[in-house]
C-alpha cells in the first residue's frame, strides 16, 4: 500500500514535470526574437562605434582611420560581452 502510493506521487510528479516542460517549449516565434536580440545586441555597438569614430575622425585634418578603426574594435568587443551575457542570463 505504502508503494503505491510512493508511485503514484512519482508518477504524479512526472506528469507535471512534463506538462510543465511541454508549456514552456520554446516556439518558432520566440526562438526568432530571441536570434533577432542577439543579432542587435552585437551588431549596434560595432555600428555604433563605427559611426562615432568616423565622426571624430572626420573633425581631424587629413586623413586619418584611428579613431574609427579603435571604436569599431571596442564596438565588436562590447557586442561579444553583450551576447555572451544575453546568452548566460537565459
Amino acid at each position: 500500500m505504502k508503494n503505491q502510493q510512493h508511485l503514484k506521487k512519482q508518477i504524479e510528479s512526472q506528469i507535471k514535470r512534463i506538462k510543465k516542460a511541454e508549456h514552456d517549449r520554446p516556439n518558432v516565434l520566440s526562438q526568432t526574437v530571441y536570434i533577432g536580440t542577439l543579432g542587435l545586441v552585437m551588431v549596434l555597438p560595432i555600428i555604433g562605434g563605427a559611426y562615432l569614430g568616423h565622426w571624430l575622425d572626420s573633425m581631424v585634418d587629413g586623413y586619418s582611420t584611428r579613431w574609427t578603426l579603435s571604436l569599431l574594435f571596442t564596438g565588436l568587443v562590447i557586442g561579444i560581452f553583450n551576447v555572451y551575457f544575453l546568452i548566460k542570463d537565459k
